[in-house]
């Protein structure tokens, strides 16, 4: 496709289903029931971790979570009790399980005993990064170096040094960095810019982008997902991840 029709497709695309009406019906409904921006983070990533498979499973489990929680996932995961932990020890959403849930509360409640959000675990060291795989990276390296982390727990977090397409993470990231006047992304970090995201590669993404041309690659890993940011930089080098709405909208429509 010309890139001047692929332009005015995705931007159209882009349009709508970037709205207030794309929320409630997507993970990223489960954020944005919190006002706090440590409430918004935690239960943001919680809901990124299980993005996979149905969307209403997605939001009905990390509901429930987050009811766990008492709806106030930042002051339970600071300042629970290990009595309070024993609600949940129930907790499983397919192979994410109690020992996994666990080590999330306790790493949360050690990280944030001593920052105030979770954008540090993300911000690139090196100013002149392409993107944000040495952010990923670094947190990966953080998360699972603690003498409590579990081994089976490195399924639920990704990172490009394992050459990860980092669907989850990639899609937490465009939540928490991006914003514009729609009101859909959150964007309240503000030491990570936009242009250094990378788009999440669902199934629904990669099915539109190769039928589009902007995916060449056979297989679904970083470099792919470096390849479509790249070409969706043509389109608008500025802020390429917002036409993860276009391209995920028209792969669930069958546009």
């Amino acid at each position: 496709m010309e890139r001047e029709a692929l332009f005015e497709l995705l931007e159209g695309q882009f349009s709508k289903y970037n709205t207030t009406d794309f929320i409630p019906d997507d993970p990223i409904s489960v954020p944005h029931r919190f006002d706090k921006l440590q409430d918004i983070e935690i239960s943001g990533f919680f809901a990124a971790t299980f993005a996979w498979g149905l969307r209403k499973t997605i939001i009905k489990k990390s509901m429930e979570l987050m009811s766990l929680f008492d709806h106030a996932p930042y002051d339970f995961i600071t300042n629970h009790t290990e009595n309070d932990l024993n609600s949940l020890l129930s907790f499983r959403h397919r192979t994410f399980n109690t020992t996994d849930l666990l080590y999330f509360v306790h790493f949360f409640k050690a990280y944030y005993s001593k920052h105030n959000s979770l954008e540090d675990l993300f911000v690139p060291e090196n100013s002149n990064d392409a993107n944000i795989k040495n952010g990923i990276n670094n947190f990966y390296l953080r998360f699972v170096n603690d003498d409590y982390f579990p081994p089976r727990t490195r399924k639920h977090v990704s990172r490009p040094a394992g050459n990860s397409a980092c669907k989850r993470i990639n899609m937490f990231l465009r939540w928490m960095v991006r914003k514009d006047h729609a009101g859909v992304d959150f964007g309240l970090w503000k030491r990570i810019k936009p242009d250094l995201l990378v788009c999440p590669c669902d199934v629904h993404v990669e099915k539109v982008a190769r039928k589009l041309g902007l995916i060449t690659r056979k297989q679904i890993d970083w470099h792919t997902a470096e390849e479509l940011t790249n070409n969706l930089k043509l389109l608008d080098p500025n802020d390429p991840v917002k036409y993860d709405f276009a391209l995920f909208g028209i792969g669930m429509n069958d546009i």
